[in-house]
């Protein structure tokens, strides 16, 4: 099990994700030990991406360029929580042949993370089954890892 302060924050567009940003600020902005990876997964393009002529490093680029963006605000919240910014990474992947969720943990595996942060998104049943809720995936796979939850 991986160190409790080395905390993966998966994060994405949306208000639930800077929430969860905030609060490990809150929780962790004065420890010397912690190192913060900012992780961003994003989908495969749609099915009719590579017919109507889309190339698949360009949406890459501009999914990362997204994703860049976001990481500022994300670094932003840390750095004036306390958080030292040598202290924070920022990686971005796509979710190929995979959910997010699936991703997120196989990130969290790799990278022998001991807590693994995310924001509650509100989704359908529907789109639970579609996509995947990376919260419930958290919570069902926290065996050897801890999970914040942030809503």
């Amino acid at each position: 099990m991986g160190e409790w302060h080395n905390i993966l924050v998966a994060v994405d567009a949306m208000a639930s994700s800077l929430r969860a940003v905030s609060y490990v600020g809150r929780i962790a902005g004065d420890l010397e030990a912690v190192s913060i990876c900012l992780l961003n997964v994003y989908p495969e393009p749609p099915p009719d991406f590579y017919v109507k002529g889309g190339v698949k490093d360009e949406y890459q680029a501009q999914r990362i360029a997204r994703a860049e963006e976001l990481f500022k605000r994300c670094i932003e919240i840390l750095v004036e929580a306390g958080i030292k910014r040598e202290a924070i990474y920022c990686t971005t992947h796509m979710a190929e042949g995979k959910t997010i969720s699936d991703t997120v943990l196989e990130v969290r595996r790799q990278g022998d993370f001991g807590t693994v942060v995310t924001g509650k998104r509100g989704v359908s049943k529907a789109e639970e089954f579609l996509f995947g809720s990376i919260s419930n995936a958290l919570a069902r796979h926290c065996h050897d890892f801890t999970t914040w939850i942030v809503g």
